[in-house]
């Protein structure tokens, strides 16, 4: 269960996670007692698709990818997680293996929370069982607006969008401009549009030449005025 301090350390990480977060303290501090911190090198999976559901993890530093793969070798790029998001959960639910690969991106650290133990608190914590349909609710509208973009955008207005989420999420916006850090190569986005790196490096050469993006050495500026 860890000393004092650490189990201090896992409440605030808890406390600040989308499916924990917003419990009162005494359902916090039961948490605690069940989790263990995990650390994963940059490169290395959480778990991989197809894999026995053993956890749930909850992101508390780094960043994660959450990916597919075709016996073909391609891959498609589903989400990529920041600390305080939850990794694992579908899986962990029904019993089924694991729906997708998890890779870090950078030196992650998670709070785990074994299958066993979870199943355990969802009986002793009745309300933790909402915050979980909250979180999969989040999914679900996540899905069903990446599906929406894929239906009725083309790939210029895909990546326009998708440039203007990474530098919401991982970069910077302000009212002229959006700004994308350039550790997101071609090959990221091409796996998270679900096309090939050919075809997003011919949008990003039309839209440099249409000036509604500029390339530096360490960023993608998206001029916001200009993006359509």
């Amino acid at each position: 269960m860890g000393s004092p301090m650490q189990r201090n350390d896992h409440y605030r990480w808890l406390a600040s996670s989308a499916i924990f977060g917003g419990l009162d303290e005494a359902c916090l501090a039961r948490i605690a007692q069940e989790v263990q911190v995990l650390r994963f090198p940059a490169g290395t999976s959480l778990f991989r698709q197809d894999d026995e559901a053993d956890g749930l993890h909850i992101l508390s530093e780094g960043l994660v990818r959450i990916h597919i793969g075709h016996r073909d070798g391609r891959e498609l790029t589903l989400a990529l997680l920041d600390p305080g998001d939850v990794i694992g959960e579908i899986a962990l639910l029904d019993g089924l293996p694991r729906t997708a690969t998890a890779t870090a991106l950078a030196p992650t650290r998670t709070v785990f929370v074994g299958r066993r133990a979870f199943a355990q608190l969802l009986e002793e914590i009745p309300q933790l069982a909402i915050h979980v349909i909250l979180v999969l609710c989040d999914r679900l509208r996540q899905n069903t607006e990446q599906l929406t973009a894929n239906a009725f955008l083309d790939l210029r207005q895909r990546l326009l969008k998708l440039l203007h989420d990474l530098a919401v999420a991982h970069g910077e916006i302000d009212a002229d401009r959006a700004i994308v850090p350039t550790r997101f190569t071609q090959t990221d986005i091409a796996q998270m549009l679900g096309v090939t790196r050919e075809a997003v490096n011919k949008q990003f050469r039309a839209l440099s030449r249409d000036g509604v993006i500029e390339m530096t050495a360490g960023a993608v500026v998206l001029a916001r005025g200009r993006d359509n």
